[in-house]
């Protein structure tokens, strides 16, 4: 057993490896049902599954064990991963059409009856956000890399292949094709003119290595954070050691991120986050099958079944395909610097939308089962900043003032109300 010995990461990235921090995507946290979808981009290809058995390694402290993470130049593997995730929010699957479309975004369903692609990446991805999911992932460098979900009678596969990506669904016999940005390789995620967003043809970044979720925890640097090496694991058949990540703050919901990483190879194995208000992880994602072989060059390769509708790119976003990643109609424009209140677990990002929220008369023209998803996600608070409603999930939560404003974090529903009496 590897000892119970602890580190702190502060100041900048140095101590953690070089960990690059990226607040920029709070911004698309406007829209309270989209809190899910902030757990399915998080996710990306990253495995964990727990497994049975304590080896017994070489001790090591958890300055030590990040520096290895940090150093780790895993690029090809290929795998089994599952993934269950629990949110704490109510199934979409129980609403009726009506209901569910008056809760997507226009033009955002994404089951091809919009004109757009069943098979288009933003809509499927958003399946990881909750339940349990079997995946096959496979990667080589950050120029290849596959990931399909995989159902009881059909497959949904993503691929990226040098310049290309594609996307194909085996139930509706459905492609999505497009153009890999040119420095995706980089993990800019930046489409046409290097614009971000809206001129992305793709999700932001197809994630290329299973240490991007760990560094996603490790972003939290600062005095905020304690790290500490607890025991060690048998994950997928290979030693690991425990990396346990806890923020030192009151009014986050993150409890505790536990990384169980391979002792060989400095690879993330294993990513189990448990909230703040105890019960099971949120988030546990894993291998229960890993190979760092090179994968087979034609495990990228990609040509559309005899008779499948392909979709380009351009086509569905023709289709209005992009406006889920748009602000809402008579909104500000965002920006790409939202107005970051609080530092480390406990941040909360401050948006203001310039949109106000539904009024009583509105609410009435909602589908009763759509109604009563939003008043199951919402709690309706007071305070100095005036009035506005909670929106909350186990991990991620929102508060939407009347006046349009949005504060959003992974903290608490009284850190929230406490942000917005604070801010300017």
């Amino acid at each position: 057993m590897a000892p119970n010995d602890s580190a702190q990461i502060t100041g900048g990235n140095d101590e953690a490896g070089d960990l690059p921090a990226d607040r920029r995507r709070a911004a698309r946290y406007v829209v309270p049902v989209a809190v899910a979808g902030v757990a399915a981009a998080t996710i990306g290809l990253v495995p964990a599954l727990a497994a049975s058995g304590d080896p017994d390694l070489p001790k090591i402290t958890a300055a030590q064990l990040i520096e290895k993470m940090a150093a780790s130049d895993t690029e090809r593997l290929s795998g089994t991963v599952k993934i269950t995730t629990d949110l704490g929010i109510p199934s979409l699957g129980g609403l009726g059409g009506s209901a569910a479309g008056a809760l997507a975004p226009k033009g955002g369903a994404g089951d091809g009856t919009d004109g757009g692609s069943a098979a288009e990446p933003t809509g499927r991805l958003m399946e990881l956000a909750s339940g349990e999911h079997t995946l096959r992932v496979a990667t080589d460098g950050p120029d290849k890399q596959r990931l399909s979900i995989l159902d009881s009678a059909a497959e949904y596969s993503l691929i990226h292949n040098g310049g290309e990506v594609w996307a194909y669904d085996s139930a509706s016999n459905e492609a999505y094709h497009a153009e890999a940005p040119a420095d995706a390789a980089k993990g800019t995620g930046k489409g046409k003119n290097g614009a971000h967003g809206k001129d992305q043809a793709v999700p932001r970044s197809l994630p290329a290595t299973p240490q991007d979720f760990a560094r996603e925890a490790l972003k939290a640097s600062g005095d905020t954070t304690s790290v500490t090496v607890d025991g060690t694991a048998r994950i997928a058949g290979r030693d690991a050691y425990q990396l346990v990540i806890k923020p030192k703050q009151a009014g986050s919901t993150v409890g505790s991120v536990k990384v169980a990483v391979d002792s060989k190879t400095g690879t993330p194995l294993k990513f189990t986050l448990l909230p703040s208000s105890g019960g099971k992880a949120v988030v546990d994602v894993g291998f229960t099958k890993v190979d760092f072989s090179r994968p087979a060059a034609s495990t990228f390769d990609f040509t559309p079944p005899k008779g499948t509708k392909v979709t380009e790119a351009d086509e569905s976003k023709a289709a209005g395909k992009d406006q889920i990643h748009k602000a809402p109609k008579g909104a500000k424009e965002l920006g790409s610097e939202p107005n970051v209140i609080g530092e480390g677990w406990t941040a909360v990002v401050r948006l203001d939308t310039g949109a106000k929220a539904p009024t009583a008369a509105a609410s009435k023209d909602m589908p009763a089962e759509a109604q009563q998803f939003m008043d199951a996600l919402g709690d309706k608070v007071e305070g100095k900043f005036g009035s506005g409603t909670v929106f909350k999930t186990r991990l991620v939560n929102a508060l939407m003032t009347d006046d349009g404003k949005v504060f959003v974090g992974a903290v608490t529903k009284d850190a929230l109300v406490k942000a917005a009496n604070e801010a300017k």
